[in-house]
């Protein structure tokens, strides 16, 4: 039933973002996300059931100490449903990647062709950022299965280690620019640039990470020749092409479309990650099992991301109580006066620290943003609209790293049987390098922008 619940709401958001006018889809909006806080609420537990009840009680009484009109406490219902719904719908595009069975080509590549672990490490950080420029979360799993079937793995003596290390790097890189990132939609959202203006820069800043991780990280201890079995497998090393000019697709569609078209870059994506993966599977000629993956999809993973969808939808009602309160002009004020204290350069170092920091409390980076989004549009935009972008998105980046209780570590912690505290502390140094590096790549932007 929650599932149903969730793919409603998602459903009357397509709707209700085509039609803007048709209020009767917003109250529809507000109606089905309250159903599913509350639904989720009863399967809740721990620190996810902590931070959507103190949102949900944060956002009650704003409302009750402003007097506000008691339909309002059911019409703030709905903000955040855009990142459920990009969510929800951007691990698809990793079902023509299985479909295909790409990871088969990957082993036969890095038993052929890799001598040392230095190669090993990164190649394994290069397809990892590579999946993730298109996959988002979904890349881990592919990425890690991808290359644990090379027999060349199983000779490395600090393999979870050097997984961890290597995939959670090399997958961060591109949630600074990545189309399908959620945080990338929801900060060009809360800035109101322009993709295309901040894409080079973004692409250019993410490359320079990947040169640092593998600089830190480089290794030329020899692996041993893998032993080709008796019966070779099959191997079109060709195909590795398909991901990426997928890749290059996707994201060519997407900075057309932008251009083309008034929609949200939230709602841009949302609308093109379906019929995307559908017309893969269909060059694959792998609609059938394509259409069985979609299903499956729809049926087990909202309730797997139950917790996150709380807590995104009781951080979006807290967000909107702050609105319709006036409480948001207080929290400008305090943001604006801290940035009269610190002065605006030196602010623009802390800004990243922003949501890393909110990170260890559990916060995803796009919450942290968002809270704070009212006194940067005030202050900030109007003198250096794209170096705080690119603070506010490089800020995320290190949150992804580090931060336990997020999705990055704990997925990565499932894969290695880790715990994500520990894959945080391995993440540490890389994170040190890489917050120096962005602290100096934003000011020079500034004085140069």
């Amino acid at each position: 039933m929650l599932q149903f619940i969730y793919l409603i709401a998602i459903a009357i958001y397509l709707f209700a973002s085509i039609f803007p006018q048709a209020m009767a889809l917003n109250h529809l909006l507000s109606i089905s996300c309250l159903l599913a806080v509350l639904m989720s609420l009863h399967r809740a537990r721990g620190l996810a059931l902590f931070f959507s009840l103190s949102f949900l009680s944060g956002g009650l009484f704003l409302l009750a100490a402003s007097k506000s009109a008691p339909f309002n406490y059911l019409l703030s219902f709905g903000n955040m449903i855009q990142m459920v719904t990009l969510f929800a719908l951007v691990p698809i595009l990793a079902i023509p990647v299985r479909c295909g069975n790409y990871a088969q080509e990957v082993s036969c590549l890095i038993n052929l062709r890799i001598r040392n672990q230095g190669q090993l490490y990164r190649l394994t950080s290069l397809l990892s950022y590579f999946f993730s420029s298109f996959m988002n979360l979904a890349a881990l799993p592919m990425a890690y299965y991808a290359i644990d079937g090379a027999d060349r793995v199983s000779q490395l003596g600090n393999k979870n280690q050097f997984f961890s290390r290597s995939m959670t790097h090399g997958y961060a890189m591109p949630l600074l620019w990545s189309p399908i990132t959620p945080i990338v939609g929801t900060v060009l959202l809360l800035t109101g640039t322009r993709y295309t203006t901040i894409l080079p820069l973004l692409v250019l800043l993410s490359i320079c990470g990947l040169l640092i991780d593998w600089s830190l990280a480089g290794s030329a201890t020899p692996l041993a020749t893998a032993a080709w079995p008796d019966r070779p497998v099959r191997n079109h090393p060709w195909r590795l092409l398909h991901l990426l000019l997928a890749t290059l697709l996707l994201n060519l569609l997407v900075v057309l479309l932008d251009h083309a078209v008034s929609l949200s870059f939230l709602l841009l994506v949302s609308f093109l990650v379906l019929p995307f993966a559908f017309a893969w599977s269909l060059l694959l000629g792998k609609t059938r099992p394509f259409l069985s993956a979609v299903q499956e999809h729809f049926r087990v993973y909202p309730i797997k991301m139950s917790n996150q969808f709380l807590i995104f939808l009781s951080a979006g009602f807290f967000m909107t109580t702050l609105h319709v309160s006036h409480a948001d002009v207080l929290i400008t004020g305090w943001v604006s006066q801290l940035i009269a204290y610190t002065g605006f350069r030196f602010f623009l170092v802390l800004l990243p620290l922003i949501p890393f920091s909110l990170a260890f409390l559990g916060l995803h980076p796009a919450i942290g943003l968002a809270l704070v989004a009212g006194a940067l549009q005030a202050d900030l935009l109007n003198q250096a609209p794209i170096a705080v972008t690119i603070a506010m998105l490089g800020g995320a980046i290190p949150a992804f790293l580090m931060g336990p209780y997020n999705a990055t570590l704990g997925m990565m912690g499932g894969l290695i049987d880790e715990q994500p505290l520990v894959l945080s502390r391995w993440n540490l140094p890389f994170t040190a390098a890489y917050l120096l590096f962005l602290t100096i790549f934003v000011q020079v932007l500034y004085v140069r922008l």
